[in-house]
């Protein structure tokens, strides 16, 4: 296949269900790990085609959704200088900190700019060189390549005013960590953009350790059916392995140079999640020769511990133990023009998803 229409053909569409319905007999969850996924999932009602053995569940694959407050706590203290310029991507402008948001400072007179890339950020830095640049760096290994290009570049063209907060992390310690919590998971809908840098190499310790099928969808219809067809057939004959179903665009080798760049500018680190709390080695810090583009080295700030929004069960919701619908506040209080919970911004968050696309439809 080579065209967007074929991968949402309705025929092929039924064979493939056609085929899980005819093999799969045993209890199965699984979780996707990807906020395309979580969104792809529910846009095509995915689970209403499913025989209800079948269980779909969203896990920590929304890099805002997973982020900690006190990052945006820290961010919004970053705006309140004088001297300072944020740059972001757009999903992050609306996400709640404790008393406010960046959506709000901007309104409020802080120089905030919603940027598509990092390298913008070190481009605005050339043309203010009075102004601090700093660029809230966030997402999994899909993202974390391009903040290091930017460092990269930075660091050659000598760009002194320019500085990154990481609150990039990595994704199989999650994985592992939803496992070792007892969270109850039987095959994992691997995310394919993080693949297509990772290659398909980092899960296969989840594979082999926890014995659970691990398949790389792409986002199609067609794809995500696969994919969990793969995964149904894996568990009922009681093999698990790592498979790529989006083979159009992932390598088992991965993006070699993206590998390189990231793993010159980024060490790990522990690091937070929602839900998760502190997981051993899943987020990455910017190492010492890079370390004057490090906004938490060069621009320290203290904000208070943070707490949670009162009724929000966005954690749960991670961790795929709880649904949006059985949140109080979703739907009522918590809507995307007025956010509560993380989940409830992004447009990969699970709650968006869920009130866009699943809130209306039975079951």
């Amino acid at each position: 296949m080579k065209y967007v229409d074929e991968y949402r053909d309705k025929t092929i569409v039924q064979e493939l269900v056609g085929k899980i319905r005819e093999i799969s007999r045993k209890e199965i969850t699984l979780m996707e790990v990807c906020g395309g996924h979580t969104m792809a999932i529910h846009r095509f009602g995915i689970p209403f085609l499913l025989p209800h053995n079948i269980r779909l569940v969203s896990g920590p694959g929304c890099p805002v959704c997973v982020s900690s407050r006190k990052f945006i706590d820290q961010a919004i203290a970053y705006a309140r200088m004088k001297d300072v310029i944020i740059a972001t991507f757009g999903d992050l402008i609306r996400v709640p900190g404790s008393e406010s948001s960046l959506e709000k400072e901007k309104a409020n007179g802080a120089d905030i700019r919603i940027v598509f890339s990092p390298l913008t950020a070190v481009e605005m830095a050339k043309h203010h060189p009075n102004k601090k640049i700093i660029f809230l760096g966030i997402g999994f290994e899909t993202t974390t390549p391009t903040s290091a290009a930017a460092i990269i570049n930075a660091y050659r063209d000598k760009v002194t005013n320019f500085f990154l907060f990481s609150s990039h992390k990595i994704m199989p310690p999650a994985m592992a960590a939803l496992i070792d919590e007892g969270v109850k998971i039987n095959g994992y809908i691997c995310p394919g953009h993080v693949s297509v840098i990772t290659g398909s190499g980092i899960y296969e310790p989840i594979a082999s350790r926890y014995n659970l099928g691990c398949v790389i969808s792409g986002f199609e219809p067609v794809d995500i059916l696969q994919s969990i067809l793969m995964l149904v057939k894996q568990f009922e004959e009681g093999v698990a392995k790592v498979e790529i179903q989006y083979k159009r665009v992932v390598k088992a080798e991965g993006n070699l140079k993206a590998q390189q760049i990231m793993n010159d500018v980024f060490d790990l680190r522990d690091d937070w999640w929602r839900g998760l709390g502190v997981i051993p080695l899943s987020g990455m810090k910017i190492r010492e020769k890079y370390s004057m583009f490090d906004a938490e080295h060069m621009i320290p700030v203290d904000v208070p511990e943070p707490e949670e929004p009162r009724g929000c069960i966005c954690g749960e919701v991670l961790k795929g133990l709880k649904t949006p619908k059985e949140c109080a506040l979703f739907g009522i209080k918590c809507t995307p023009s007025n956010p509560i919970g993380a989940c409830m911004v992004s447009s990969e968050g699970a709650c968006q998803a869920f009130y866009k696309f699943a809130r209306i439809q039975k079951g």
